[in-house]
C-alpha cells in the first residue's frame, strides 16, 4: 500500500469499475459533459479554471478513460507558466498522467476491455472527469493496486527507473546522487536502488523533510545550508558514480565536479528555471548561463559522460512507447511484490489544483501529490 505522509482521505481504487451511461452516450454522438481544470491564459494560478467541457469520443486506436486520479508534475508548473516548447495553445485542459477505468473503446483497439483499470499518459488534458488516449500510452494496473497508487508511481518510477538502468547503468557498490530527494522521483530513485547491492544514496532536501525520509539514503544535505559539494568530497573523495540532476543551471557544474572516471551526469529537469508563479526570463537565462559548455574534449580526457533525460519527449517524440510499456509492468510487477510502494503526500481537488502547485513550487511536498477529480474541496477557514 503507498505511504501517505499527509492525512487526507484517498479515493478507493479496489475492484473493477462498471461503466457508467456517460460512455453510451459520447458513443451515439451526444455531447454529456464533464469537469475539467482549463489553463485559460499562460501565468499564474489566477489562470486556472475548472469548467464544464465536452466529454471526448475516443479515435481509431484510442481509449477513453474515466479518470479517478491524476498526478501532480513539476511539469504541469511549467505548462501553466508557459515555459514549455510544445505546449498546446490556451485554452487547455492541464495534466499529464492519470489512473483510471476504460469507459469506451475506438475502433482498432483490441488489447483494452471497457472495464479495465488502467493509468495513462498523455500530452496534456488529464485533469479531467474523462480523456481520450491512444492505446499505447495506457498501461493495464494490477487488481490489488488502488488508483492513487497507480497515479503516483506513473511518470515519477518510470522516469527513475530509465535514468538508473538504461541510462546510467546503475550496478552493484555505485554511489548515486540524486536531488529533490524528497519529491516523487527522488523517493522512487531510492527505493530502485535497494535492488542493488551495495549502492550508497545521497540526496539534497530541505531540512525539514530528513526526518521523514532518512531511512532511504544513507546522506542527506540541504543545499541551502551547506555547501553539498564539499561534504560528499568528504565522505567520497573519490567522488560519485552517478548524479541525477532536475535542477540544472550552477547544479549542473556541480554535478559534473562530483562525478569520478567511469561517471555518468544525467540531466532530467530544469526546476531552477521556475522561481515564481509566473515565468521568468531573467531565471531562464540566469539558470542557462550559469551552465559552464562542457566540450567533447573534456569528457574525453576526464573520463565522465553527461546525458539528458526528458520522460515526455521520449515517449510522445522519439518512438518510446514500446520501451515504456516494458518498463510500466515491470514496476508494477515490482509494486506487487512490495518492493516499489510511493510515498502520496496529499491530494487535492479539482478546485485546489492552484494550491496543490503552489505547495510543488515552495518544494513543500515529500512524495506525490494527486488530484482526485471526486474529491471535495476542502472548507475555506473564515478566519
Amino acid at each position: 500500500m503507498a505511504t501517505n505522509v499527509a492525512n487526507t482521505e484517498h479515493v478507493s481504487g479496489g475492484g473493477t469499475d462498471e461503466p457508467d451511461q456517460t460512455a453510451t452516450d459520447a458513443v451515439k454522438g451526444t455531447e454529456p459533459e464533464m469537469r475539467a481544470v482549463v489553463l485559460q491564459s499562460f501565468g499564474g494560478v489566477n489562470r486556472l479554471k475548472v469548467m464544464k467541457k465536452s466529454i471526448p469520443v475516443p479515435k481509431d486506436g484510442e481509449v477513453l478513460v474515466r479518470v479517478k486520479a491524476c498526478g501532480l508534475n513539476f511539469l504541469d508548473l511549467m505548462m501553466r507558466q508557459g515555459s514549455v516548447d510544445d505546449c498546446p495553445r490556451t485554452p487547455f485542459i492541464l495534466g499529464t498522467e492519470c489512473s483510471g477505468y476504460i469507459e469506451a473503446l475506438g475502433t482498432g483497439v483490441e488489447n483494452f476491455k471497457v472495464g479495465d483499470r488502467v493509468v495513462a499518459f498523455q500530452r496534456s488534458g488529464t485533469f479531467a472527469e474523462a480523456i481520450a488516449v491512444p492505446a499505447k500510452y495506457v498501461y493495464e494496473m494490477p487488481n490489488k493496486m488502488t488508483y492513487e497508487e497507480g497515479a503516483a508511481l506513473g511518470v515519477c518510477y518510470a522516469a527513475a527507473y530509465m535514468m538508473l538502468y538504461e541510462v546510467a547503468n546503475l550496478t552493484k557498490g555505485k554511489t548515486v546522487l540524486v536531488h529533490s530527494a524528497g519529491g516523487g522521483v527522488g523517493i522512487a530513485v531510492a527505493q530502485l536502488c535497494k535492488m542493488v547491492d551495495e549502492i550508497k544514496i545521497f540526496g539534497t532536501a530541505s531540512t525539514g523533510k530528513h526526518e521523514v525520509i532518512k531511512d532511504k539514503f544513507d546522506h542527506l544535505f540541504d543545499r541551502s545550508a551547506c555547501d553539498y559539494v564539499e561534504a560528499i568530497k568528504k565522505l567520497e573523495p573519490k567522488g560519485i558514480d552517478i548524479v541525477l540532476d532536475c535542477l540544472c543551471g550552477e547544479d549542473t557544474n556541480k554535478g559534473y565536479d562530483l562525478l569520478k572516471p567511469m561517471g555518468k551526469y544525467v540531466l532530467y529537469g530544469i526546476a531552477n528555471v521556475v522561481t515564481g508563479e509566473t515565468r521568468s526570463f531573467f531565471s531562464y537565462a540566469r539558470t542557462w548561463w550559469n551552465v559552464d559548455s562542457v566540450k567533447p574534449g573534456k569528457l574525453w580526457d576526464e573520463n565522465k559522460s553527461m546525458s539528458g533525460f526528458q520522460f515526455y519527449h521520449y515517449l510522445f517524440n522519439q518512438g518510446g512507447e514500446e520501451r515504456v510499456n516494458i518498463v510500466m509492468n515491470e514496476i508494477f510487477k515490482l509494486h506487487t511484490v512490495n518492493i516499489l510502494n510511493p510515498v502520496i503526500d496529499s491530494t487535492y481537488a479539482f478546485e485546489e489544483v492552484g494550491e496543490a502547485m503552489l505547495k510543488m513550487h515552495d518544494r513543500k511536498n515529500i512524495g506525490k501529490i494527486l488530484i482526485i477529480p471526486e474529491q471535495e474541496p476542502k472548507p475555506k477557514s473564515l478566519l
